[in-house]
């Protein structure tokens, strides 16, 4: 990832700033896109001083993505590589839900993809090697009950995934997904108590397969939807 200009959403969760983190220790200029108002100031640190912080961005709008890579592009120069781990989560059952739930679940995984990967096309192209890595889930190849509007909407990041590898094969950009199952995050903890950890993947690990995926060496690759399912 030497010399490399990376930039990943959902920067500041329990992921995303384990592999801005990683991204740098391995060589490259990162920024830090994320929804939240502010970083804090121990993220801001972790980071380092090299690091452009772009918190505040919609991502389900179409013109916060372009602002924010046109951000990127204006600090560095170029980008090489887009991380796209923006998302979010819920349970619910349809009959006790409404629609709010589908457009939310839309809007923070499926859009926030497109959109940025959208911004982030031409200066991926330019770069000649130009890399997407975009969050799936292991839950989303196959519908489980309350799992409808999180799985719904992770199976349209496969088949975007899918279908701009398709696009851009030929022309220098790669598109792959991660498809992890349960990731150990302390709110995963929170929320599951009794679960057994040991058997959830570690941030780092799966950072360590998403920067592969980013890398020179993975030129080869396209299209794929990698399970990340734990060593246990």
């Amino acid at each position: 990832m030497e010399g490399k200009v990376v930039a990943v959403t959902g920067a500041f969760g329990a992921l995303g700033r384990v592999v801005v983190a990683a991204a740098i220790a391995r060589g490259a200029s990162a920024a830090a896109i994320d929804s939240a108002p502010s970083p804090s100031p121990d993220l801001v640190a972790h980071f380092g001083p090299g690091a452009l912080i772009l918190p505040g961005v919609n991502l389900a709008s179409a013109k916060d993505a372009e602002a924010a890579i046109a951000a990127v592009k204006a600090r560095f120069g170029r980008l090489d590589v887009l991380i796209n781990i923006a998302g979010g989560f819920v349970y619910e059952k349809t009959e006790d839900g409404g629609p709010e739930s589908w457009e939310r679940m839309f809007a923070s995984n499926l859009k926030s993809t497109v959109n940025a990967s959208r911004a982030a096309l031409p200066a991926l192209l330019q770069s000649g090697a130009g890399r997407i890595v975009n969050v799936g889930a292991l839950g989303a190849l196959k519908g489980g009950a309350g799992m409808g509007p999180y799985a719904a909407s992770k199976s349209g990041v496969h088949r975007f995934t899918e279908s701009l590898a398709e696009e851009l094969k030929g022309r220098g950009v790669t598109v792959n997904a991660v498809l992890p199952s349960v990731i150990d995050t302390p709110g995963n903890r929170a929320s599951m108590k009794d679960a057994d950890f040991s058997r959830w993947v570690a941030p780092g690990d799966l950072a360590a397969i998403m920067l592969f995926l980013a890398s020179a060496e993975a030129g080869a690759i396209t299209g794929a939807l990698l399970p990340v399912t734990g060593s246990v």
